[in-house]
């Protein structure tokens, strides 16, 4: 009988498994084989991106929804959540704030909120592109029309974030209400690809109901799309959602599944992110000695800061952009890495 360390020897030699092996791997997690897997995933890491960690500013700029994902604080019948929209000029302050901080990557982030046109996303897009044309500007704002990616693509966005959340569709079906499809949002990732994006993926890792299976499903989903940055995070509850008293994702499996992926596709861009931090005051750094190599801080104004909650006890809320980047910076130097100013593209993407 094949064991889980042999199973990891194989993954290590050829980047792919069977979605049964990535199952018996997720099944038996332990110490010992986080520890070989972080090993791996390190030696990958330092080939590819030496001990560069890349920034992404986030600017959360509008926590209206027209969905009502089970699990999010800002899901459209959330009737506590106080909401806010960031003009035009609130954003490309924001942007010209983390410019003046080394943030070459702005990442706008908001619910699918249609109140903003086309239109008025490529203006936002141009202008940031105008004022600092050595900027990638990365949209994360959900499923829209192919025209619409290419509108935004036109206008000068070149990456596009677009969470999977579940590579299982009968898993998805428990995420999201029924107006909602996975075949359509996978059909979203094509077609990002196709417009010539460099497209992030990524799913929430222990959401309710969630099996290894599940996980293996996933991971075998990152190893055939293969998506240039995929960004993991434990499922943290909202109080304000159906799945209030759902338990949380552990730091373990979540360390483990990015060591995986970095394994999986050794050039991936793979974030530590900012619910990884929320569950563990080290969860940052843990990460990226799992094989993380993004951090993404938050260029928000503190006045609406605490009103993008996606889960509770988000940390970094009340923190101006410059103090996230000071924190973050001692952080990552504390584990051997280095924040450089660099736009971070994926290695290898053309």
């Amino acid at each position: 009988m094949i064991n889980a360390t042999d199973i990891l020897e194989k993954l290590n030699k050829e980047h792919s498994l069977s979605l049964a092996e990535y199952e018996c791997l997720i099944e038996n997690i332990n110490p010992d084989i986080m520890e070989k897997a972080a090993e791996y995933a390190r030696v990958y890491q330092k080939q590819y991106y030496g001990n560069k960690v890349f920034t992404r500013g986030l600017v959360e700029f509008t926590n209206f929804c027209r969905n009502n994902c089970y699990y999010c604080g800002i899901r459209r019948d959330n009737g506590q959540c106080e909401r806010y929209r960031l003009s035009k000029e609130d954003i490309l302050e924001c942007a010209n704030a983390g410019y003046e901080l080394g943030f070459r990557t702005v990442v706008l982030q908001g619910g699918e909120d249609f109140a903003y046109s086309d239109e008025s996303i490529c203006e936002i897009v141009s202008a940031i592109k105008k004022a600092h044309p050595d900027v990638a500007v990365t949209l994360s704002i959900g499923e829209r029309s192919r025209e619409s990616y290419e509108a935004y693509f036109k206008a000068g966005a070149s990456r596009y974030l677009l969470r999977h959340e579940t590579a299982n569709p009968v898993h998805y079906g428990r995420l999201h209400p029924k107006e909602m499809s996975f075949e359509h949002r996978m059909n979203c990732l094509r077609e990002l690809r196709e417009i010539g994006y460099q497209v992030g993926a990524g799913f929430m890792v222990q959401s309710p109901g969630q099996t290894a299976h599940d996980l293996a499903m996933d991971l075998k989903f990152i190893e055939e799309f293969k998506p240039d940055m995929c960004g993991i995070g434990p499922f943290i509850s909202h109080k304000q959602t159906p799945f209030a008293k759902e338990e949380s994702g552990t730091l373990e499996m979540t360390l483990f599944l990015l060591s995986l992926i970095r394994i999986i596709y050794p050039q991936v861009l793979l974030p530590a992110t900012t619910a990884l931090g929320t569950i563990d005051p080290c969860g940052r750094e843990k990460g990226l000695q799992a094989g993380a190599n993004v951090v993404m801080p938050n260029l928000s104004p503190t006045s609406v800061r605490k009103m993008y909650t996606l889960y509770d006890n988000k940390i970094c809320t009340g923190e101006e952009a410059a103090e996230c980047r000071g924190c973050l910076q001692r952080r990552v130097a504390s584990v051997g890495y280095e924040i450089v100013e660099d736009i971070g593209d994926r290695v290898g993407f053309k």
